[in-house]
């Protein structure tokens, strides 16, 4: 009997260790994926602002590719009213010239489903104001917004 009892003990033992241990490998591989530089790594993450811009691109381009085919154009989108709410990444951006620079854009958006004869023209009014906005603020889509142009 108290050998059974000597080896469910030493049993239980060896097993609490090996718990522990695990616990402890564990413990070291969450410090090195927080740790490297000293400095806890974290995800990007688009303001609201960056990801509507996102939204509006693609929409745009599904746009131009029905105006060149001279297809229905469809109803103006609603979401690209948030321009004037959208949460930036930089506060100190929504100043006066960008509430201008998105108005224009809204217009000329706006134009295109009321006079879908000249949607071209209203078209590249709104792909103007969004170059001329990020001349201003951000030059880096500047190469990618070009591309929606239609010639």
């Amino acid at each position: 009997m108290k050998k059974i009892i000597l080896v469910v003990v030493a049993m239980s033992l060896f097993s609490c260790q090996k718990k522990e241990e695990k616990k402890e490998v564990k413990k070291e591989e969450k410090k090195e994926c927080t740790s490297g530089s000293g400095k806890k790594l974290e995800m990007y993450q688009m303001s609201e602002m960056a990801a509507l811009m996102e939204q509006m691109y693609v929409d745009n381009q599904r746009l131009k590719e029905r105006i060149k085919k001279g297809d229905t154009i469809g109803q103006f989108p609603q979401h690209f009213l948030k321009i004037h709410k959208a949460v930036m990444t930089d506060d100190s951006d929504n100043d006066a010239f960008f509430k201008e620079q998105a108005a224009k854009f809204i217009k000329a958006q706006e134009l295109i489903y009321k006079d879908p004869k000249n949607a071209k023209v209203h078209f590249n009014a709104g792909v103007d104001a969004c170059i001329q906005c990020h001349q201003q603020k951000c030059g880096g889509p500047i190469p990618r917004i070009k591309k929606l142009y239609i010639e």
